[in-house]
């Protein structure tokens, strides 16, 4: 049975002696000298959840959202409205989202103003983390610079679970706006299955024929799913 909102948060009497204090200061002692090698995933999710919840013992609460989404990767991609359904409340759904935010801020800070062919794993690593879970489809655009460096990253559209509209000549412009000379395609497939459908082939060639008299190079069209990244240029289906 899934805890309310106002039962994962309720504090133990004053009087009351927590039985949880030395597991909590065991389980911290464990992560700060050996950080996450040995620890268990509930155990990790139950030291994010000590600062939300600092007065009630958070394991059960670990173990059934784990047990519910799967993974911790998979809770913290969940919508708040699942994560309150689940026994979380606000102030432990804001904290879940913070962390997720500055996870994500630190992996684009990895990757931005650095050549891509050298940060390339870490690329593909931040578009995983950042699209493979998303349940609409999004319509990335990777703007470069002539040294192949991440200029801007930027969300062009959005749309349902299996169609995103994308619009070259909107794409050419914002290029021509960064002073952008080559770009990198990046889309998500809900469903799953990171295989280009016919109508991200039509498209991705539309653009290259849109960019191509400006001067701007489109490097490659990258599709995110749960299940990896296929590269269209690597598949060969880029023109010659």
């Amino acid at each position: 049975m899934s805890l309310s909102p106002r039962q994962a948060d309720e504090s133990p009497s004053p009087s009351e002696d927590p039985h949880y204090k030395g597991h909590r200061d065991r389980l911290r002692d464990r992560f700060l000298a050996g950080g996450v090698d040995g620890l268990a995933e509930y155990e990790l999710l139950e030291l994010i959840l000590f600062m939300a919840i600092p007065r009630r013992d958070v394991k059960p609460l670990a173990k059934s959202l784990l047990k519910k989404f799967g993974t911790i990767s998979a809770l913290f991609h969940a919508s708040p409205e699942d994560l309150r359904l689940n026994g979380l409340s606000d102030n432990s759904i804001t904290a879940l989202k913070i962390i997720r935010a500055a996870a994500f801020q630190m992996m684009k800070q990895d990757v931005l103003n650095q050549p891509v062919l050298n940060s390339w794993p870490r690329l593909l690593d931040y578009l995983q983390a950042t699209m493979a879970h998303e349940k609409k489809e999004h319509f990335r655009i990777l703007f470069l610079n002539k040294k192949n460096q991440l200029i801007a990253d930027e969300i062009q559209q959005s749309g349902t679970v299996d169609h995103t509209p994308a619009y070259p000549r909107e794409i050419v412009k914002r290029a021509l706006e960064l002073s952008a000379t080559a770009i990198i395609l990046v889309h998500n497939h809900p469903s799953g299955d990171s295989t280009p459908s016919r109508a991200d082939i039509d498209l991705t060639l539309h653009i290259i024929n849109a960019a191509r008299p400006l001067g701007i190079v489109i490097h490659d069209h990258l599709i995110v799913a749960k299940g990896g990244i296929t590269s269209m240029k690597n598949k060969g289906l880029f023109p010659e």
